[in-house]
């Protein structure tokens, strides 16, 4: 063979050696764990926003280890990624310091606990990082980039209705304009606390609405800074309001950065809690915040006396048809995991009285108290409260009250008619615990035990 046809060939060898080894390499890499990226204020500054979009699969078959994905991954044969399976796409939100967000691994982790599914985590921490103004102006780029693996997807076999896009404050609106580009055909998008700033006014083609998927749903709880205050899905659960959350408002937390964003991360950890408790976290329909405690809304009867319930279940638990949109959902929390309280309703009747007065009643349940100050006037005799207590109504021991009223111009004795206290939505159908005609006087504690016994059926 002549030298020249030798040395063709030889360059032939040497290029496909070298193409196979990077293959090779390329395959090893992307089987090689990975986190999200993180930046820093210094390339910041001399890069800028930098859209840069990538992906990682987490499966029960990688739980710990998270691999790069992308089309090709699919036609690997060692592949995780199962076609076949629901796929739940997680989109962080803005990232104020550049870092990385660490709770990621955590909730993938839990929804593979709850379900068996393909987990795509979507990295956009370079183009989410510092400046929130330009942020904002790029996330719908973030959601063209997801929509094109999301196309790839469906080549391969995925069906649309089969991903669950859950989205962090920004990143709801992102799997809100991903739901968009899809004419609302995707499966689901949950919304954990929203963005608001730049999105409280903005038109429903530019946030998370509930025309994005077959079933939109959110959890507000910093609507009054960080999130948004309006509904943005069939159901929106208003957690305390979904204002102040409780356990937020103590200087406990290791950083300023993680005691102002308290309230505004509490829905991802109680919506991770949800997928791992084995308690209920359920909504009550309702106009206002201000007419739930008030006792006005104890039951779902807009959704046929099915309550909607946080987390994975089909359409949150509810089983009508067509499902009613943008529900203003209430409930009330603990300050730690699982966060699930028991809504009692408090109704006490009092004898008109001469004066205003005080009154102070404490549920106990194992040592545990749950108190709650009701003013009594004097143009009303009848009053309802809604509190949290830590335990279900037949768990409680006793009532106490006090008339703390001890100011000379407040009713000395109060004849309260009765006291009652319940729990709703009433899952067991259990009577109310009433104590009838008590006179309590000024600064003297009365309490009263309660003889019963837990059935569950």
């Amino acid at each position: 063979m002549p030298w020249e046809h030798k040395t063709i060939l030889l360059c032939v060898l040497s290029i496909y050696i070298t193409s196979l080894v990077a293959g090779l390499d390329k395959t090893q890499e992307d089987d090689q764990c990975t986190e999200l990226n993180n930046t820093t204020w210094a390339e910041y500054r001399q890069l800028g926003v930098k859209l840069q979009v990538l992906y990682l699969l987490l499966t029960r078959n990688n739980m710990d280890c998270a691999h790069k994905f992308n089309q090709e991954s699919l036609t690997r044969p060692a592949s995780y990624f199962n076609v076949s399976r629901p796929t739940k796409v997680i989109i962080h939100g803005y990232r104020a310091l550049g870092s990385k967000p660490s709770w990621v691994k955590e909730l993938a982790q839990a929804l593979l606990r709850a379900q068996d599914v393909n987990v795509v985590v979507v990295d956009w921490v370079y183009g989410a990082s510092f400046a929130y103004n330009l942020v904002v102006e790029n996330y719908k780029e973030v959601a063209v980039q997801i929509s094109v693996l999301i196309n790839q997807l469906q080549e391969h076999g995925c069906k649309l209705e089969s991903f669950h896009f859950i989205g962090v404050s920004l990143g709801a609106h992102v799997a809100g304009f991903v739901g968009t580009l899809f004419e609302g055909k995707i499966g689901r998008i949950t919304g954990l606390d929203p963005a608001g700033p730049m999105f409280k006014g903005a038109d429903i083609f530019d946030r998370l609405d509930p025309s994005d998927a077959q079933f939109v749903d959110a959890i507000h709880t910093d609507s009054d800074y960080f999130g948004i205050s309006i509904p943005v899905g069939h159901v929106d659960f208003f957690l305390n309001g979904g204002k102040d959350q409780t356990g937020c408002g103590r200087s406990r937390f290791a950083s300023m950065y993680g005691y102002v964003i308290c309230d505004h991360m509490r829905a991802l950890h109680v919506y991770m809690s949800a997928l791992n408790s084995s308690c209920p976290l359920m909504g009550i329909p309702c106009s206002t915040y201000e007419d739930f405690l008030k006792g006005q809304c104890v039951d779902c009867g807009v959704f046929k006396g099915t309550c909607p319930v946080i987390g994975l279940s089909e359409n949150s638990g509810i089983a009508m048809s067509p499902i009613p949109k943008e529900q203003k959902l209430f409930l009330l929390t603990s300050s730690t995991p699982p966060f699930c309280a028991h809504h009692i309703l408090l109704e006490l009747e009092v004898s008109t009285l001469d004066k205003s007065a005080e009154v102070e009643v404490t549920l106990i349940t194992e040592n545990l108290g749950t108190e709650q100050r009701l003013r009594l006037q004097t143009d009303m005799t009848v009053y309802r409260t809604v509190l949290a207590h830590p335990a279900a109504l037949c768990e409680i021991d006793s009532i106490w009250m006090t008339n703390t009223g001890a100011r000379f111009y407040r009713q000395g004795e109060i004849h309260v008619k009765s006291v009652c206290v319940s729990e709703f939505p009433s899952l067991r159908h259990e009577a109310p615990l009433c104590v009838n005609n008590i006179h309590i006087k000024r600064g003297v504690l009365w309490s009263h035990d309660f003889v019963q016994v837990c059935s569950f059926y």
